[in-house]
């Protein structure tokens, strides 16, 4: 048996007005930096990370951890979904867990957010792993936009429907968080390509080949960042990408250890 799989702590750091639900998998690891889980938009730890997690935590202690409203993280009802918020919310949580510096994987929503800790507190990463991540309006298709200012609660998919009731503190918000988090993406703000240079951590970009994401522009990023390896998933949507274990772990693993010692 994996021995972090039972070596679990959970809890909730007062985080910018927040009570922000974490988990800890694992213990820290002399030559690996705390890898950090941002789940994507509309999304849990769980429905974004539960087939992955499990095994990046064999080797390394990974931190996970619910956004501002999503999942058992309570929201702010006057405050909006930010992407810079959210960066700033994972920098202030490092700094309660007393984490100089991490290894941030982020995943849709998550890799832009991951970008933004980045751009915001580069002092705090070590290495970035974006999934199906945007970074400028283009680098999605038109159709996600028209989608997004035409987004309602019924048209939600069911399975993450359901992973907010289960778990939320108040699940009568159900239509708020929805709201809120359609919003920030109707109001999402390019990230300039001169930002994007300016960050020089290795990182990892993945995306699917039927993504709702356009490979065209994870291209792009890869060639933008300093140091980049890119990989495109075949046969996989936006829905996928995280399923995609047997290709996600070896890669994952490897492009680590490459970059250990950068």
């Amino acid at each position: 048996m994996n021995p972090n799989q039972t070596n679990v702590r959970t809890g909730y750091a007062p985080v910018n007005d927040l009570q922000m639900y974490f988990e800890i998998h694992g213990s820290p690891h002399t030559a690996q930096p705390p890898m950090v889980l941002l789940h994507g938009g509309g999304d849990t730890i769980q429905t974004s990370f539960g087939d992955i997690l499990p095994l990046i935590a064999r080797e390394r202690q990974v931190i996970a951890f619910e956004q501002q409203g999503y999942g058992r993280t309570a929201d702010i009802a006057e405050r909006p979904f930010t992407f810079e918020q959210s960066a700033d919310d994972t920098a202030a949580l490092l700094d309660y867990l007393h984490i100089d510096k991490a290894d941030l994987f982020g995943f849709s929503n998550g890799g832009t957010i991951a970008m933004q800790v980045a751009i915001r507190h580069p002092q705090r990463v070590s290495r970035l792993i974006l999934a199906s991540a945007l970074f400028q309006r283009d680098g999605a298709y038109p159709w996600l936009w028209e989608a997004m200012k035409h987004a309602r609660l019924e048209n939600m998919p069911q399975e993450l429907q359901d992973a907010y009731l289960q778990v939320a503190p108040h699940p009568e918000n159900l239509r708020m968080f929805h709201d809120k988090a359609a919003g920030r993406m109707v109001e999402f703000k390019d990230i300039s390509k001169d930002t994007i240079r300016s960050v020089t951590v290795p990182a990892l970009i993945l995306v699917g080949d039927a993504d709702v994401i356009r490979p065209e522009h994870a291209v792009e990023i890869s060639r933008l960042l300093r140091y980049a390896q890119l990989a495109v998933l075949p046969g996989t949507d936006h829905m996928k990408v995280m399923t995609r274990i047997d290709w996600l772990v070896p890669m994952v693993d490897e492009f680590l250890e490459k970059t250990i010692t950068m």
